[in-house]
């Protein structure tokens, strides 16, 4: 059963150190908790949403760093992790407190900078989460982070590369670094996917 609720959250996701950047904006239900706000990321960017992921910001209340996401018995960080789906967006984002940082496929090292930009009423005959604007496509999964990319920016462009052939297989054809939709961006259930991942 859907949670009411009155205000949503707009948030602009930007992927790190990629230029020209790659960016998401959304519009989220003030009830989401972290685990709901990662499901929106992934479907808004791209992600397959098959690797660890991690937000790191400020508590006001502690003024302490908090890291929030799928807690791994093996970490020693020095900080635990708090369980992205017991968490509220709303008890650590406000016009006050920002920014956080998203991590996706600690492997490939994907940083976002993610940005509150306003608390807005929810509109009616609206269904959210939306994605309302976006630029460029995401990078491909398991494509080894930003070196990794930029290595199959350079292949795609020169179709006379000796990696050319075998670059267009490993992508499943033809990989336009441009291409960005918001309309066809689909969000999924975030309770259904919390009980696959979770299992």
């Amino acid at each position: 059963m859907k949670k009411k609720f009155d205000q949503v959250y707009q948030f602009k996701i930007i992927l790190s150190d990629i230029k020209p950047p790659i960016w998401r904006r959304i519009q989220i239900p003030e009830t989401y908790s972290f685990w709901d706000l990662h499901v929106a990321i992934t479907d808004a960017m791209g992600w397959a949403d098959y690797h660890l992921h991690e937000f790191q910001m400020k508590d006001l209340s502690t003024m302490e760093e908090v890291r929030i996401g799928m807690p791994d018995e093996d970490e020693d960080w020095g900080i635990e992790t708090l369980l992205d789906y017991k968490q509220k967006i709303s008890d650590y984002f406000s016009m006050e407190n920002k920014k956080a940082i998203y991590l996706y496929d600690f492997g490939d090292g994907w940083h976002h900078i993610l940005q509150l930009e306003k608390i807005i009423p929810k509109e009616k005959n609206t269904n959210y989460p939306i994605c309302t604007s976006g630029k460029r496509a995401c990078p491909p999964e398991d494509c080894g982070g930003i070196g990794g990319y930029e290595d199959i920016l350079k292949i795609m462009k020169n179709p006379k590369h000796k990696e050319y052939k075998d670059m267009i297989t490993w992508l499943g054809g033809k990989f336009d670094p441009e291409n960005f939709d918001s309309y066809k961006v689909h969000f999924d259930d975030p309770v259904k996917r919390r009980k696959l991942s979770y299992q």
